[in-house]
């Protein structure tokens, strides 16, 4: 699975963050609510948020964490600045703090594929598979169309096939289909 960073509505290139080889993490969520911010409070806003993506992108997690935590105590129906928190967690390597703010976030909003996608990733990245397949089928059943979650939906099947692979074989030296199977995957691992 490879992971994919924060890309807003406000104009945000997309940059990769918490690279996990094969894992897709997901954009920002992008959810405005024009009865929340006037226009110059979007802007403001915005550009807190890039800032605070500078600030990871020079690996200033500290900086940027207390950054994105002024920018929610003002905005907290905001999702754009908790996600960024998280990728800043995880990028820093607070993985359990990561997952802990992405599940608050979807508690919050349910509705949005990417926070799901960027829990997989981390799920799976502990080991996690099944919990990251879970989330992930969970992104694709609310964004049918979001391709970097069936991306990583495949990996996680794949890895969760090469596990029970694993398991076949210790269990059953007789058997002479599961080696083949376990050794076609890894190779289909090892090309990515």
């Amino acid at each position: 699975m490879r992971l994919v960073s924060l890309a807003c509505r406000f104009a945000f290139v997309a940059l990769a963050c918490v690279t996990a080889p094969g894992f897709a993490q997901s954009p920002a969520p992008r959810t405005d609510d024009p009865r929340v911010m006037s226009e110059a409070a979007r802007k403001v806003y915005a550009q807190a948020l890039r800032e605070a993506r500078d600030l990871i992108d020079r690996k200033q997690y500290g900086d940027a964490i207390a950054r994105l935590d002024r920018v929610t105590a003002e905005h907290p129906r905001e999702p754009q600045a908790r996600f960024l928190k998280g990728i800043a967690l995880a990028d820093e390597g607070h993985t359990d703090e990561a997952i802990a703010l992405f599940r608050a976030l979807l508690a919050d909003f349910p509705e949005l594929p990417e926070p799901r996608n960027n829990l997989a990733v981390l799920y799976a990245q502990k080991g996690e598979y099944a919990l990251a397949r879970d989330e992930l089928e969970r992104a694709v059943q609310t964004a049918p169309d979001y391709a970097v979650a069936h991306e990583n939906l495949g990996d996680v099947y794949a890895r969760l096939a090469e596990v029970e692979y694993e398991r076949t074989v210790t269990l059953d030296k007789q058997n002479r289909t599961a080696a083949p199977k376990l050794k076609q995957i890894r190779e289909v691992a090892l090309s990515r």
